[in-house]
């Protein structure tokens, strides 16, 4: 049977449930709240799994990428494969597919949850374009490598193959975005006055759509004013800055909602009120209007201009992650045994927030251009990654499907984290020696065996990394085929 058809709760309590309720008797502003994601109806239930379809089919050519990539740059093994183009060929495609299709996807199903009722006049076709550009885009940008790839700009945040395809394939993937965060922006569900847990964390998906939205007018503004007589890298650097940090806040606050949400999932009461994680998500995004004003008070291509976008990330996400994160482990059950569904989004929970606290650390020891940088952009990358593959767990039987759980769920998020995180060591050991980024093969001119051992360790971190997440897509895909859970189990959980 088709599970579009399952019966959904009651169309009332369901109404009821997604708005911010009163507090109950005895509950107070300070009182911990339930941290329940919103529930689907079944027209953005069939929108949110097609773009977990695109998400999944981003990380899975993400992987076979990396796997070209990491070989590339193993020693010992990268004698065997072609030279430096082939390896910033494959990493500008395993870039643009894993931290910007992978991310633009789940927000996509993460922000379906927080829309409200869609129809062909409230938003359904637009819905429908947003998710058809962007597929159309990923997939441009994938053949590009291969029929078109042009020169490989290392340019950061979106890295790019200058030639048309891509271009062209880059656009396309904008327009589709655009439609997307107007979408999320205009159809988003209301908070209400009186907020509880499904309402602060609607409150933290719209704000992720808004930062998603200051970005896009950054690109936009970058994209009038960055002459295009400069050459390839400095162009791209200078036009991808500003928006590039101003998506950052999107991603961290869709990383924070995750948070709360796995927690709750878990059994844990995190010891913060809706009204303290509404203003904690409004901390994060606050910073993120620093964006226009670095536009306003400096010239694109200056050093100030630069500098500001950077200062307004470190102090806006480190004022609201540190205590949510703090929050949440404190409220993790240490010795309570869970259920078999719980299990793997504990681990996901677990291994995302080691990965992102090794990130941040990792970037305050950064000095000068090496392979630290890497380090520490993949550990504050995947930890919100993982993140977000917990997430998906979490939604899969709201989706119609059945529960990840077993060995191998559980193992996934710890293969996957555990992995990256010999990938970041083995960067930051090579980084001392001052390996450079962005090098393969005989560029990398490692010398000492201290050098090699660094570089093999993540070589080595790096591949039991893609293990983990194709992992992650063979879990979802066998969820998807057992059987969805009653609405007996589904209210239990």
């Amino acid at each position: 049977m088709n599970s579009d058809s399952l019966p959904l709760r009651d169309p009332a309590r369901a109404a009821l449930r997604a708005l911010p309720a009163a507090p109950a008797p005895g509950h107070t502003a300070s009182t911990p709240a339930a941290y329940l994601l919103p529930t689907l109806d079944a027209a953005r239930r069939r929108l949110a799994r097609a773009w977990l379809m695109l998400a999944l089919a981003a990380l899975i050519g993400s992987g076979l990428f990396s796997v070209l990539l990491v070989l590339a740059r193993t020693p010992g093994v990268n004698a065997f494969l072609p030279a430096g183009d082939f390896f910033r060929i494959a990493l500008v495609v395993h870039v643009d597919l894993s931290v910007l299709v992978w991310f633009v996807a789940i927000a996509g199903l993460l922000w379906s949850l927080n829309l409200r009722a869609l129809s062909e006049r409230g938003g359904l076709r637009v819905a429908h374009a947003s998710l058809a550009l962007c597929g159309l885009g990923a997939l441009g940008m994938a053949l590009a490598a291969f029929a078109d790839p042009g020169e490989a700009v290392m340019a950061n945040y979106i890295p790019m193959l200058d030639s048309a395809g891509f271009r062209a394939a880059l656009w396309t993937f904008a327009a589709g975005a655009l439609l997307l965060v107007l979408l999320a922006l205009t159809r988003a569900e209301k908070v209400g006055p009186a907020v509880d847990g499904t309402g602060a964390l609607r409150f933290g998906l719209h704000a992720s759509a808004v930062a998603a939205g200051v970005a896009l007018v950054a690109f936009a503004w970058s994209l009038a004013v960055v002459p295009t007589t400069l050459p390839a890298k400095a162009y791209y650097e200078i036009l991808y800055w500003g928006g590039g940090h101003a998506l950052q806040f999107t991603w961290t606050l869709l990383m924070l909602v995750a948070w709360l949400a796995l927690a709750h999932a878990c059994g844990a009461r995190v010891p913060l009120s809706a009204r303290v994680v509404l203003l904690l998500f409004a901390v994060a995004l606050v910073s993120v209007f620093v964006t226009p004003l670095a536009y306003l008070m400096h010239d694109v291509s200056t050093v100030e201009h630069r500098d500001l976008h950077t200062w307004a990330m470190r102090v806006g996400g480190g004022l609201a992650i540190a205590p949510m994160a703090l929050a949440v482990l404190l409220a993790l059950p240490s010795r309570r045994p869970l259920a078999p569904t719980q299990q793997p989004l504990r681990a996901a929970l677990l291994a995302s927030m080691l990965l992102f606290v090794a990130g941040g650390l990792i970037g305050m020891t950064i000095q000068g251009s090496n392979v630290k940088i890497p380090a520490h952009y993949h550990g504050c990358i995947v930890g919100v990654t993982l993140a977000l593959m917990g997430v998906v767990y979490r939604l899969l039987p709201d989706l119609g499907y059945g529960a990840p759980q077993g060995r191998l769920a559980r193992m996934q998020p710890w293969v996957y984290g555990i992995g990256q995180l010999l990938h970041i060591v083995g960067l930051v050991w090579s980084g001392g020696y001052g390996v450079q980024r962005k090098v393969a093969g005989a560029e990398q001119v490692l010398r000492s065996p201290g050098e090699i051992a660094g570089m093999g360790l993540m070589g080595l971190g790096g591949l039991l990394a893609i293990v983990g997440g194709l992992l992650f897509a063979v879990v979802v895909l066998r969820a998807m085929r057992m059987p969805p859970e009653t609405e007996n189990t589904r209210a239990a959980r």
